[in-house]
């Protein structure tokens, strides 16, 4: 169904992940380059044409979608709007669910329908805006996707029905957008795919990350690079020599391990044991002393029994990850463990060790703060929040990690780096001055 040519503010509400952000920016850009005026996330009514970009990861992110479908189609039904799309993983995988019982909605939208999307908002979809985007992060750092989907079988994760097989961006495409960002202001580039470390097999015929990050790093502009979301196995050690020796590619390296049971690592289907990852991770630090060592964890999976999880606790106390996230697990259908196996971990037990390790990783993150108290930090100015002037370390990434707040007197520029004395700390964040 097409919207009538007069409505030209357009609102694209982004829901989940930094992979799921990109995609909307790519659509914004398309929108923009139709002469549509296009906001995000706003709650503002003369945009009587809302785009929710949906996440279907985990139960909580799934609800979380509904709810704000639900939302919009509720103030279509007042009159405040005319017209709610879906587009987003939700709506892939639930496609036929949402239009039975959410039939008030326009039209819904997988993940890769961009041209369908452009066209049913009443413009032309145009092949030539190859990497073009619509920037909704502050205009110093943004998200670069240097593939899409996944090719390994982890028994949990929903991701390769959703999202499809690994498909890499061309190098030449992904150098293309990456001078693009910084043109328009970008200091900071952060590398997102569902898994960095197979990028380039599909088309080169090998792991050519640490290539990709070579050519990235060469690019005029570019202070920081980020590495988000390795995978344990195969990892190339390539990229390591690169991040040690190329001084903007950040000491920072975002890698899931999800457990150290090699019990639970095979159930998970993971590819690794838990002597390949310690071994992994002493790589990690020899290799880059100074490297921040971001982490996720899973709790609750089919056939972790309590000496499991007592691993995972001596694991997290062994290797003290500078920045960790949990999450619990919640079956997915049509996984390999929701076909498989049992879901027969009670959720209170699965929270319950969730919480233990979040415990344990706060005074954890504590005593690494507090070793930076005294230090100067290079900080990357992010914003201002009431009398802190707010930034980042080479070691946090944006939303997930901790922050710096500043006191002073001066005007800080947004998106410029300063030195910063720290002078306190907490769990979660340290405390500056110029």
């Amino acid at each position: 169904m097409k919207t009538k040519n007069k409505q030209h503010i357009i609102n694209v509400v982004t829901l989940g992940c930094s992979k799921n952000l990109v995609d909307s920016e790519k659509l914004m850009g398309q929108i923009n380059a139709n002469n549509f005026k296009v906001i995000h996330n706003s709650n503002d009514l003369k945009a009587r044409t809302v785009v929710i970009n949906t996440c279907g990861f985990i139960q909580d992110a799934k609800q979380e979608s509904i709810n704000t479908i639900l939302e919009y189609v509720d103030a279509k039904q007042k009159g405040y709007i005319d017209h709610v799309f879906v587009m987003g993983c939700l709506s892939e995988r639930y496609k036929s669910d949402l239009l039975k019982e959410i039939p008030e909605v326009d039209a819904i939208f997988g993940v890769n329908n961009l041209s369908d999307i452009v066209k049913a908002l009443g413009g032309v979809y145009k092949k030539e805006l190859i990497g073009e985007r619509t920037i909704t992060t502050p205009d110093h750092f943004a998200y670069l996707k240097i593939s899409e989907g996944c090719d390994r079988t982890c028994a949990f994760c929903a991701i390769p029905i959703i999202r499809g097989k690994h498909i890499s961006v061309a190098k030449e495409d992904v150098i293309t957008e990456a001078k693009s960002l910084v043109s328009k202001g970008a200091k900071e580039l952060i590398l997102i795919a569902q898994d960095l470390t197979y990028y380039g097999i599909d088309i080169y015929k090998k792991q050519v990350l640490a290539d990709l990050l070579k050519e990235l790093s060469d690019i005029q502009g570019v202070e920081w690079i980020r590495l988000h979301y390795a995978y344990p196995a195969s990892f190339p050690k390539e990229v390591l020599k690169v991040v040690r020796e190329r001084e903007n590619i950040c000491n920072y390296l975002d890698i899931p391990f999800q457990h150290i049971s090699s019990n639970v690592l095979k159930l998970m289907r993971r590819g690794v044991n838990s002597a390949q990852t310690y071994s992994l991770i002493d790589m990690f630090r020899d290799e880059v002393p100074a490297l921040t060592l971001r982490t996720t964890l899973l709790t609750g999976h089919p056939g972790e029994e309590q000496k499991d999880f007592e691993e995972l606790v001596e694991f997290v106390e062994k290797v003290k990850f500078e920045r960790l996230g949990i999450f619990a697990y919640s079956e997915e259908e049509d996984t390999y463990a929701a076909k498989n196996y049992a879901d027969s971990i009670p959720q209170n037990i699965k929270e319950e060790r969730a919480s233990r390790i979040m415990e344990l990783q706060e005074q954890i993150s504590y005593e690494k703060n507090q070793e930076k108290v005294g230090t100067t930090q290079k900080v990357l100015i992010d914003r201002q929040e009431e009398e802190f002037w707010v930034g980042r370390t080479e070691g946090d990434s944006p939303e997930v990690d901790n922050e710096v707040l500043i006191t002073t007197e001066k005007k800080l520029s947004i998106g410029n780096f300063f030195n910063i004395e720290i002078t306190g700390a907490d769990s979660f964040d340290l405390f500056g001055k110029i």
